[in-house]
């Protein structure tokens, strides 16, 4: 496989397993199956919302039930899911309950990898290679990072790969990585190595360990890079996915694919995934009938508005050829109404990038 450098993707690779190939599709359903979780990582990015708390989330729909998560699969087109957490594991039955139910519902193809921080025994794998997981990334702590082979992440690591999991290590950047290297290649595994970076939940502990930002225009943190390129350089199956990249690309992808399936006829898609459209907010219902009456009037195609309970959505391009005229129509009937474009991400109730009024 090509190496990629930095400047050209965001990511560089000697190795890329599945489950990025897909993710750096924009085709990797996030399953979020908790915020519970054993550890207390002090670099966890886990937002109050999540962390602690018992829930799940399909990207960033809430699944209350089956229905849920499927509609959010077929929503986005997913050729596969990546269950994290929290500690998914800690739901072990709920973890293969939802393999079982995307492998029944998009076929054996559907690829799905799983993140953990624990070593499971070779019972709870098995129950996991039966349900037909595809791939398992271990999350050891920094500090047995040394000692990974008297550790029993070493067991869970023969144990996936004798029961045909491919199996790997994700960890962060960090200094201890070249060690985590060097077990993921005597073990013949894979190693996903991610840049470090500031979140809103992490900073007050990266910084009280004297971490400090990158750039004033990164969240990254200064060395993560750095400490990947020596880990890289000692595992023949390593890959770096940089903090830039995750969200330049990555997430800017997935909106893609769900803005493909979600826009409607007169929706404009955008190079970043969000959706553009005009709006016709009638303060009351003289206003919106109004202005439905004007639309109907020259003789605009049906299929570029749509009305709504107070408003009328539009083609934006066809509401500022029109904006004039409406504006017109609504003063001499003493109508009042708000006309703005709006670009929002392609989700119900998405959430809104840009208003611009008219």
């Amino acid at each position: 496989m090509e190496k990629f450098t930095e400047e050209e993707t965001g990511s560089f690779y000697n190795y890329l397993p599945e489950g990025c190939q897909l993710c750096q599709q924009g085709a990797k359903l996030v399953l979020f199956v908790t915020g519970l979780c054993p550890k207390s990582c002090f670099y966890c990015p886990l937002s109050d919302e999540r962390r602690g708390k018992d829930l799940v989330f399909a990207n960033e729909r809430p699944v209350i039930n089956d229905a849920d998560l499927l509609e959010e699969a077929k929503l986005m087109d997913a050729l596969g899911a990546g269950i994290t957490g929290g500690e998914p594991l800690l739901k072990i039955d709920r973890v293969l309950h939802y393999i079982s139910l995307l492998k029944s519902s998009f076929g054996k193809e559907h690829h799905i990898h799983l993140y953990t921080a624990m070593a499971p025994d070779r019972e709870t794998l098995e129950k996991l290679a039966k349900a037909g997981l595809d791939e398992i990334r271990f999350h050891p702590p920094q500090e047995i990072w040394d000692k990974l082979e008297q550790s029993p992440y070493s067991k869970a690591v023969k144990n996936a790969k004798d029961l045909e999991i491919l199996a790997g290590i994700e960890i962060p950047a960090l200094e201890g990585a070249e060690k985590v290297a060097v077990f993921a290649e005597k073990e013949g595994i894979f190693l996903n190595l991610n840049e470090l970076e500031f979140s809103e939940n992490n900073s007050e502990a990266l910084l009280g360990r004297g971490f400090v930002l990158e750039s004033d225009t990164s969240n990254a943190v200064a060395g993560s890079l750095e400490h990947a390129k020596a880990a890289l350089s000692a595992c023949k199956k390593a890959h770096f996915c940089s903090s830039s990249y995750k969200d330049a690309v990555q997430l800017r992808k997935r909106l893609q694919r769900i803005a493909k399936n979600t826009a409607r006829e007169f929706d404009e898609v955008t190079e970043d995934g969000t959706l553009m459209y005009g709006v016709i907010e009638g303060e009351d219902r003289l206003a919106r009938e109004m202005v439905e009456k004007l639309l109907q009037e020259l003789e605009v195609p049906k299929e570029l508005f749509e009305t709504k309970e107070n408003s009328i959505e539009i083609a934006w391009w066809v509401l500022e050829e029109l904006n004039e005229d409406i504006k017109e129509k609504l003063e001499a009937c003493k109508a009042r109404a708000k006309l703005f474009v709006i670009e929002r991400y392609p989700f119900e109730d998405g959430m809104v990038v840009e208003l611009v009024p008219l």
